[in-house]
């Protein structure tokens, strides 16, 4: 630990001459090897202490702790004014707008814990004992000083009020920082304004970002003038131009276009095209509707869902949808516009390349070094594949219940019988080939995954397990959020051995007896038949995108056929 002395009147002579005054010398404190050549032309007001190397120039500082090897130049005022939690304990209204799901936030949330938070409202004992947890942690991190951390880099900035950096941190040009923490090796740039937020290991912020009652996540990217309010941002998330306000952003949410509009929604995994707008607009009780976007969902360009609604995950969204469906039971969907109406392709998505694209990059494109979310990246795992088995008994009840219809009409989304025929087929070829894998991993007996598993914001649980740690926080068996990473972390240490107790509970239920090994080892072989199958129709589906028909526009001053395909093949990368 760093031992801080007085300045002697030779070093104040000194710092004076170089252009330095404080408002009163007795209340700064400097490293025992400090020399005065470490500031330069700086405002020192209330207690400042000064860490072993840190260089000071050109800046105002007010009630601060700077760390050893920290640069501060070129800062118009960097104070703490008063006693501050630096956006520990901030209330987010994400969800809803009436602040009917609020998340405190802190600088060690996750995406499972808020997830509890947001969501278990009706589990109120859980949530309440959780939000007293987070108050204990914002009183522990109230300080009348402000910290910067060791290595940390403040250049060109503004206004810094009550803002904690972390170690390896830089904040390069930003205009307003109030009330809130930059962790360590977090990035806010150029013209960023936030209030009351967080940002998380490795955030980086830049571009003229406006935040307002905001955190983001491990890695997340937030710019090119990207406003949002009330807003939560998980690991990975990546958001430019746009504007959100009151979502949950679980890990992967994407949008980068400047007229995206995102208002009032949970997402994860998630792409929005061009001109999205997710929003409210039933105004007869107030903001208080909301729509689920469940994981992998995906919006085309100008797609519009007027809250409320939900889709099951991985669904495609195309087009204008007015009628507030629930898809939730269809994983894997289309859900386009026709002559406005809501017309779902259940099980489409299975064979869209896109879907295999999409699945393989997320894990490439993990840039996380700390991992507090949790994140489950397995392509099939008892959440989807549950959801796909509901499917599949949902179908066959609208089909036996009219056999002749061409049409059926489910949760205000029309189902065409061609599709609806289609989409069984899929999903059973998909169903066969996830419990294959999943029986391929883990060990019999050493966890009890059977049931309905949830996707708590990344993190593929089972619903048991969920409500088990609910029960634990709600009567004490778990009193801190440390505890609560611990009973999460347990899970997703054990979830291979989980997803195997869930795959052998179905087999069973479908055999009729507990599967012997040599059944199971038919599954896994079946499964990878099946999953080979799967993936030839993505190829099939990558090739048709690749083929000469997408030509169209490509050697435009070509003399001929092979040039212009040269061309294409040369400018795609094709082989």
């Amino acid at each position: 630990m760093t031992e801080y002395r007085k300045p002697t009147p030779a070093e104040i002579e000194a710092l004076t001459a170089a252009g330095n005054s404080a408002e009163n010398w007795d209340a700064i404190e400097v490293a025992q090897d400090f020399t005065p050549a470490q500031l330069s032309g700086c405002r020192l007001e209330g207690r400042v202490q000064i860490g072993r190397g840190a260089r000071l120039r050109r800046c105002t500082i007010r009630n601060y702790r700077i760390g050893e090897e920290a640069l501060i130049e070129g800062v118009t005022a960097l104070e703490c004014r008063r006693e501050s939690s630096f956006g520990n304990g901030v209330r987010v209204a994400a969800i809803n707008e009436n602040g009917g799901r609020t998340v405190r936030i802190y600088d060690r949330l996750t995406a499972q814990t808020a997830y509890i938070l947001a969501v278990y409202r009706y589990r109120p004992e859980a949530v309440e004992a959780i939000e007293r947890m987070i108050e204990r942690y914002a009183t522990e991190r109230r300080d009348t000083l402000g910290t910067v951390g060791p290595h940390a880099r403040i250049t060109g900035a503004r206004f810094i009020r009550e803002v904690n950096i972390g170690e390896g941190a830089t904040i390069d040009g930003a205009s307003l920082l109030e009330n809130g923490t930059v962790c360590a090796g977090a990035y806010v740039g150029i013209d960023v304004q936030a209030r009351d937020f967080i940002a998380a290991e490795g955030a980086r912020i830049d571009g003229g970002t406006l935040l307002e009652r905001c955190f983001a996540g491990e890695c997340c990217t937030l710019d090119k003038h990207f406003t949002a309010v009330d807003s939560l941002f998980f690991a990975n998330s990546h958001c430019e131009n746009g504007e959100a306000v009151s979502i949950f952003a679980g890990p992967y949410t994407v949008s980068h276009h400047k007229s995206s509009l995102l208002i009032a929604g949970m997402f994860s995994f998630f792409n929005a095209g061009s001109g999205a707008n997710q929003s409210n607009h039933l105004f007869k009780s107030g903001a208080v509707h909301q729509s689920v976007h469940l994981r992998g969902c995906k919006f085309g360009s100008s797609t519009y869902i007027m809250a409320p609604a939900i889709e099951g995950p991985f669904t495609l969204v195309l087009g204008r949808h007015t009628q507030h469906h629930d898809t939730s039971a269809f994983p894997f969907s289309y859900l386009v516009e026709q002559d406005g109406r809501s017309a779902l392709m259940p099980g489409a998505n299975l064979t869209s390349y896109g879907t295999v694209r999409d699945i393989g990059k997320w894990l490439e494109r993990d840039r996380r070094t700390v991992k507090r979310d949790r994140i489950n990246f397995e392509e099939y795992n008892p959440y989807l594949a549950g959801g796909m088995i509901d499917a599949v008994n949902t179908l066959n009840s609208l089909a036996e219940a009219h056999p002749d219809a061409e049409s059926y009409v489910h949760n205000h989304a029309l189902i065409r019988s061609t599709q609806l025929q289609r989409g069984l087929k899929l999903y059973n070829k998909a169903i066969v080939a996830s419990l294959g894998a999943m029986l391929r991993n883990g060990e019999p007996g050493r966890a009890d995954g059977t049931g309905r598993w949830n996707d708590v914001a990344g993190q593929y649980v089972p619903r048991r397990e969920v409500k088990r740690i609910l029960d634990a926080i709600a009567n004490g068996g778990i009193d801190s959020l440390e505890g609560i990473d611990r009973a999460f972390d347990r899970i997703a240490a054990d979830y291979d051995h989980y997803a195997r107790s869930w795959a052998e509970g179905v087999l069973a239920q479908l055999l009729g007896h507990a599967p012997s090994p040599e059944e199971i080892a038919e599954a896994v072989t079946a499964g990878e038949r099946t999953r080979e199958t799967l993936r030839k129709s993505a190829e099939d589906d990558r090739a048709r995108d690749c083929s000469p028909a997408m030509a169209v526009g490509y050697g435009v001053d070509a003399d001929s056929e092979e040039e212009k395909m040269q061309d294409y093949h040369t400018v795609r990368g094709i082989r």
